[in-house]
């Protein structure tokens, strides 16, 4: 293939909270840059995960579950992020399983006829599906909207996926990589810092605290220990409310301790290589709802 028919192009993947739309980004560039976890509203930026190849760059976009009514400006930010994915998209992904609920009324039918590029509908967990019922939403949401193809897969078993990734190559548009291939995302490092430690916040701590926490990297530095490379990372938890700090902390220092090491096993997998990590718990109430702080960590301006 000649350099005037390399392709690129941007592959936006849309839908509700907690279908597995990081878990296919992940799947798609073989590399773990989304959070996955089993809570909704997991993911609150849009991450953009490139995929390169000699003859194709794919720009893969997760954006945040769309929430149909924000309680939070923070919610009404992420709800921009996602809907920003109709508009610079060459290809679309539109993500669902069979416990997903549509009446065919929701703004992003209306959305998929303004986009005019190809919507690919993905019924995914066809590992937990079973077929009849996931035949049976296909159906259902291709009475909404004429989708140019429909794939059944499981984007953590990673079946169909290879099918879908070839098929995706064949919509984008012929045009030059838009990133260096050597890079697998648009997002600085810090950025994947904060948000494997927001993962771990996730997954360690139960019902609000978790959504009330805002991770800010404040240091980033590389420094030589014992003659080998080592990663200083200093980070602040931020909590929406004065009851939240000593949760967070817990009895003596006990539950940050084991979020620490979680985070830092975490990081060190991610960088390959070693992490010294150092995390603090600062309150800023009612921050989801301040426009000043949600401008701070990057809400705005993604």
């Amino acid at each position: 293939m000649s350099e005037m028919q390399h392709k690129a192009g941007f592959v936006n993947i849309v839908g509700n909270p907690n279908v597995g739309k990081s878990t296919l980004v992940n799947t798609l560039v073989r590399e773990k840059l989304s959070i996955v976890t089993s809570k909704p509203q997991t993911t609150r930026h849009r991450i953009h995960a490139l995929l390169s190849d000699e003859n194709y760059q794919m720009v893969i976009s997760d954006t945040p579950g769309i929430i149909e009514t924000p309680s939070y400006k923070m919610q009404a930010s992420m709800n921009k992020h996602a809907y920003s994915a109709f508009e610079d998209a060459d290809v679309i992904l539109f993500v669902t399983d069979i416990f997903d609920v549509y009446t065919g009324e929701e703004n992003i039918f209306s959305l998929f006829v303004k986009a005019e590029t190809p919507v690919l509908l993905i019924i995914n967990k066809i590992d937990i599906d079973k077929t009849e019922q996931a035949t049976e939403k296909a159906e259902q949401l291709s009475s909404f909207f004429p989708f140019t193809k429909t794939y059944f897969i499981s984007a953590k078993e990673k079946t169909n996926t290879d099918e879908l990734l070839s098929d995706i190559v064949t919509y984008l548009p012929v045009h030059p990589p838009y990133y260096p291939k050597d890079e697998l995302s648009d997002k600085p490092e810090r950025f994947f810092v904060s948000e494997i430690i927001r993962e771990n916040i996730l997954k360690q701590y139960r019902q609000e605290v978790p959504y009330s926490c805002e991770v800010v990297v404040h240091r980033f530095k590389e420094e030589e220990k014992h003659g080998a490379p080592l990663l200083m990372i200093y980070a602040d938890i931020y909590v929406d409310r004065k009851s939240q700090k000593p949760i967070i902390i817990g009895h003596r220092g006990e539950s940050i301790k084991k979020l620490g090491i979680a985070s830092r096993t975490a990081l060190e997998e991610f960088f390959q290589n070693h992490v010294f990590l150092d995390l603090n718990v600062k309150i800023k109430e009612n921050w989801r709802d301040d426009d000043k702080m949600l401008q701070h960590f990057g809400y705005e301006n993604n």
